[in-house]
C-alpha cells in the first residue's frame, strides 16, 4: 500500500485509528476456547465489528509466536482475512525485528512476501544494514522504533551524545538510508511533549503512536504536536478496545470503544 492510499482511507473514514490485535487466550471470552481456532475467531469478530472505524490493524507478533505453530497459523489466517475482505486497511506486523544482512532480508520476506503485511516494525540499534533490507521492498513500509512509550526508553533513547538526544540522532541518520521514503516511525503517546521536536526533523513522515488508552497517553496532546498536512498519525489502541468485554458481547463492546475514539478523531480533524 502506498501512502496516498492510506491518506485517502483516513479522509474517507475521518479516522486515523489503528487497532492492535494482541490476543491473549487468558483474556478472551471463555466460550471461544471451544472453537477450532480461538485466536482467529476472536480476531475475525473484532475485525468484523470495527473495520469501518479504523484504518489499520497491528497484530503484535509475540502474541502469536507464544502459541507456536498454531499461533502462526492464526496469524496467517488473520492477515489473509484482512487482505481478502478489507484490502484498503493498512496492516502492521509489530515484530520489532533487528538483525543484519541476509537475516534482515529473510525477516522482510517473511512479513512482506509470505504474510503479505503492508509494514513491519524494526529496531534501529544495529544501523542501516539492519534496516535497508526492509526498505528495499516496493510499496512496503518499515516502521522504525524512534521513541517508545515504556519507562525504559529513558535508559538510552533520551540520553544526550554530543549534546543531542539519541532518538533525534537515530531519526536524523535514518533519513540518509536508501529508500528512506518508505520509513515510518514509532513514537509513544506517553512522550507527546517530544513530538514537536520530532516533527522538526521529519515533518512529512507517518508516525505510529501506541499508548493511547490503557497506557494513559492523551489523544489531544498527540494531535496537538503530531498532526501534519496529511494527518501523518496512526494512533494505536490495543487492550482498551479488544478487551472492553470478555463476555459474548466482546465484539460490540470493542466497536463502542473504537467508535468513541473515531468520533474524537473526527472532531480533531474538523478543527485541523
Amino acid at each position: 500500500m502506498i501512502t496516498t492510499q492510506l491518506v485517502k482511507e483516513i479522509n474517507k473514514k475521518q479516522s486515523f485509528l489503528c487497532i492492535g490485535l494482541d490476543v491473549d487466550l487468558a483474556k478472551i471470552p471463555a466460550y471461544l476456547l471451544d472453537e477450532e481456532d480461538p485466536i482467529f475467531s476472536f480476531n475475525k469478530a473484532i475485525i468484523d465489528a470495527t473495520h469501518h472505524l479504523c484504518v489499520a490493524y497491528k497484530p503484535n507478533i509475540a502474541f502469536y509466536e507464544a502459541y507456536g505453530i498454531k499461533g502462526w497459523e492464526s496469524l496467517k489466517k488473520t492477515i489473509n482475512y484482512l487482505n481478502d475482505k478489507h484490502p484498503e486497511i493498512f496492516t502492521i506486523a509489530d515484530a520489532k525485528r533487528g538483525d543484519i544482512g541476509n537475516t534482515s532480508t529473510m525477516y522482510a520476506n517473511a512479513f512482506f512476501n509470505n504474510l503479505a503485511f503492508d509494514s513491519v516494525t524494526v529496531a534501529p540499534y544495529m544501523g542501516k544494514d539492519s534496516v535497508e533490507p526492509f526498505l528495499a521492498f516496493e510499496n512496503k513500509h518499515t516502521i522504525l522504533l524512534a521513541l517508545t512509550s515504556n519507562q525504559g526508553a529513558f535508559d538510552f533513547q533520551t540520553k544526550k551524545i554530543d549534546d543531542k538526544e539519541l532518538y533525534k540522532q537515530v531519526i536524523e541518520t535514518s533519513k540518509s538510508w536508501k529508500n528512506a521514503h518508505n520509513l515510518m516511525y514509532v513514537v509513544g503517546a506517553t512522550k507527546a511533549e517530544y513530538l514537536a521536536a520530532i516533527r522538526q526533523i521529519i515533518p512529512d513522515s507517518f508516525l505510529l503512536v501506541p499508548g493511547v488508552g490503557a497506557q494513559g497517553g492523551s489523544l489531544e496532546e498527540v494531535c496537538k504536536y503530531g498532526l501534519n498536512k496529511q494527518v501523518g498519525l496512526l494512533i494505536n489502541s490495543s487492550r482498551g478496545i479488544i478487551y472492553a468485554s470478555n463476555e459474548t458481547d466482546f465484539a460490540e463492546a470493542a466497536a463502542k470503544k473504537a467508535e468513541a475514539l473515531q468520533k474524537q478523531m473526527k472532531k480533531i480533524l474538523a478543527k485541523f
